[in-house]
């Protein structure tokens, strides 16, 4: 099995490995991405490189090919070709990593893996996000009210998707 998934030209998307694990874990729990994130145990992380439903990536600077973020995508085996984009997170913030990693994911979804909709939640204080999102073409599709407890606060969170004919369209 080929552990690169997709290259461009800044970005490389591969299989997560083990030994990718503890980058993986202190990007999630570093403070300003854990009030965005959900927090997975090392044991979560483990196993979800081995459930055929979750493709779980690291994300690396193509000219470096040193890891700057990962990825978890779930619903990869769903009937209705419905993925969720689980987890996103860059640690170069601010020089488009995001975004290019964003357009190669829909690229993945919708030609690799046969998506009709890519779908995620983002917490509602998360603006730099939504807005990306948006750019890229995802719609806002409703708003989950108080539904995370993040440090004894319930948040609320926005869905969002991209369907297939958007992402032709785009």
């Amino acid at each position: 099995m080929n552990d690169i998934i997709k290259k461009s030209k800044n970005i490389t998307l591969r299989r997560t490995k083990n030994t990718d694990l503890e980058f993986v874990i202190s990007l999630e729990r570093e403070q300003y991405n854990a009030q965005y994130i959900g927090q997975w145990s090392k044991e979560s992380h483990i196993n979800s490189l081995t459930e055929k439903d979750i493709l779980h990536l690291i994300v690396e600077d193509s000219n470096t090919n040193k890891p700057i973020g990962y990825i978890i995508m779930a619903g990869i085996e769903n009937r209705d070709n419905n993925i969720e984009f689980r987890r996103f997170v860059i640690n170069n913030k601010g020089k488009g990593f995001g975004r290019e990693t964003l357009k190669l994911i829909k690229e993945v979804s919708f030609k690799q893996l046969d998506a009709h909709r890519l779908w995620l939640d983002v917490r509602c204080k998360n603006t730099i996000a939504q807005n990306l999102y948006k750019s890229e073409g995802f719609k806002e599709e409703g708003t989950l009210r108080e539904c995370v407890l993040y440090n004894g606060s319930y948040e609320s969170i926005i869905i969002m998707s991209i369907l297939e004919h958007e992402y032709k369209n785009n």
